[in-house]
């Protein structure tokens, strides 16, 4: 069965595309007009073996705010959609990533209930002229709209590039556990109620 997607969000501040296939290989290519963030997009495509394409025209003229936000929509809007029922996949996912000095933490749980628990203490206001603020925006958009609950913690860190690297990192590597479909639970929804 391909667990694959392609959602289009369009609005008066932007315009967005997400094609994605959880069961690629890591193939991505971007235009969203925020270098920094494709580098990070970049990072769960690769670590999640994701295959990612995205095309994103915002106001970036005013900030990054609403593309950055918007984009995280549609990409959790993308990821619910490929992966269904969600029968027979693992469910949970958790991985810890480290980048010399900085050490972070992400967990993911497809429970059908948005929750977003995000603490990463960046020690700069923005990396590669992206204001560090809207990864925060970026992850509570695709928890609301993927329907998982996210806890994603920076447990050491000194360089914000290396912290937010360590945290897209770790959540590709999450979504790929928690995405990874498990033979023994074919068909089955990994909940005791029955659905999530």
């Amino acid at each position: 069965m391909s667990r694959q997607a392609t959602v289009e969000r369009n609005t008066t501040e932007t315009q967005i595309r997400v094609s994605l296939n959880l069961d690629g290989t890591g193939q991505a290519q971007f235009d969203t007009g925020m270098p920094f963030l494709e580098h990070m997009l970049d990072q769960i495509a690769r670590h999640g073996l994701i295959d990612l394409d995205i095309v994103c025209k915002g106001d970036n003229h005013i900030d990054d705010h609403h593309s950055a936000e918007d984009l995280g929509i549609t990409l959790g809007q993308a990821v619910a959609k490929a992966v269904g029922d969600k029968k027979g996949i693992t469910r949970y996912g958790h991985s810890y990533v480290p980048l010399d000095e900085a050490l972070s933490r992400v967990v993911i749980d497809f429970s059908g209930r948005p929750g977003l628990e995000y603490d990463v203490p960046y020690t700069r206001s923005s990396v590669g002229g992206f204001d560090v603020d809207l990864f925060y925006e970026f992850f509570q958009g695709f928890v609301n709209h993927a329907l998982v609950t996210l806890h994603i913690d920076n447990l050491k860190g000194k360089n914000s590039h290396h912290q937010v690297e360590t945290v897209f990192k770790a959540f590709g590597r999450a979504l790929r556990m928690a995405l990874t479909e498990d033979v023994r639970m074919a068909g089955i929804t990994p909940s005791t109620k029955g659905v999530l």
